[in-house]
């Protein structure tokens, strides 16, 4: 019976909880419809009932004045300017000193360049001085053994043939001689002479009886050269060894037997003139400035060296 009685007031209880609880939501369910009622069809109040208590509204209130500071659009463009036009000055100065630096380094250039070119030219100057020296010397070489000079002849008519013709002519002429004509030639020759040139086939004559009694006493200075004709003969043969050929034709043609010395002397004469020919040359090779030219016949512009070491 409790248990049946227990049974049934907790079923009642559940019973009202469930009651209650839908009576507060159909409640509350009726209050939101009523309120969204009341929204939607209350009554509608004008714009211009709305707009002029706020008018009022806003006159009474002192609205506050906005300080509004100077917009700073045209200083900050100014600003702008300026930096830019300091930024164009500085890049225009910048393009000023770069076209500077590149002109003075294309001066630079031009000045090496022509440096250089001097440096080509003298170089090329000096070859052809050395070249037309080496040329000479082997002419000279080439004489003293009395051989043909080939190809040496055209090299001595194209680079000194302008300026020294009679000299390369000489030289030229002179290597033809049959037979050749040497120094080591001459001095034999002239000692085979020493016998005939110290007498003459004159005769005893009035003057040659003289001239004798003259030599017999002599009276001269100690640096004053022998007259006999042996000491003429000696002195002559030293001067052709020492390469004095003037001096040695002078003392032959004045010993007795002069006259049977002239081919002698005529082939001492013919050496003398090629040698002085030579030295010219030579000389020309060094310090000729105006007729001397390479090897493909072009003039030599470089001055000569010597000259400007002279001047210096």
């Amino acid at each position: 019976m409790a248990s049946k009685y227990g049974s049934r007031r907790k079923s009642g209880s559940s019973r009202g909880t469930l009651i209650a609880a839908l009576t507060a939501f159909a409640i509350g369910g009726l209050l939101v419809g009523y309120i969204v009622w009341y929204n939607m069809d209350g009554p509608t109040i004008a714009p211009e009932q709305t707009a002029a208590p706020l008018a009022d509204v806003s006159a009474d209130i002192e609205t506050p004045t906005a300080v509004i500071s100077p917009t700073p659009t045209g200083d900050l463009a100014g600003a702008i300017e300026a930096d830019n036009a300091e930024e164009a000055v500085q890049v225009v100065t910048r393009v000023a000193e770069q076209q500077g630096g590149l002109d003075q380094r294309l001066a630079a250039a031009e000045q090496r360049l022509a440096r250089l070119d001097l440096q080509a030219e003298a170089a090329s100057g000096n070859a052809a001085r050395a070249e037309a020296l080496l040329i000479a010397f082997a002419t000279r070489r080439v004489i003293e053994r009395g051989a043909e000079l080939g190809y040496l002849a055209d090299q001595l008519r194209l680079r000194f043939g302008d300026e020294r013709p009679n000299a390369v002519e000489r030289i030229i002429t002179f290597a033809r001689s049959d037979p050749p004509i040497r120094l080591d030639n001459l001095i034999l020759r002239l000692d085979g002479l020493g016998p005939q040139l110290t007498q003459s086939d004159s005769g005893l004559t009035f003057g040659t009886l003289s001239r004798e009694v003259r030599n017999l006493f002599v009276i001269r200075r100690e640096s004053t050269p022998s007259a006999l004709p042996e000491r003429r003969l000696e002195r002559a043969r030293f001067a052709m060894e020492q390469g004095r050929y003037q001096a040695a034709i002078d003392e032959i043609k004045a010993m007795p037997g002069a006259d049977k010395a002239q081919a002698w002397i005529t082939d001492a004469e013919r050496f003398r003139d090629v040698m002085i020919a030579l030295e010219n040359i030579e000389t020309a090779a060094v310090l000729d400035q105006r007729g001397l030219r390479d090897s493909s016949g072009e003039l030599v512009q470089q001055p000569s060296p010597v000259d400007a070491s002279a001047d210096q």
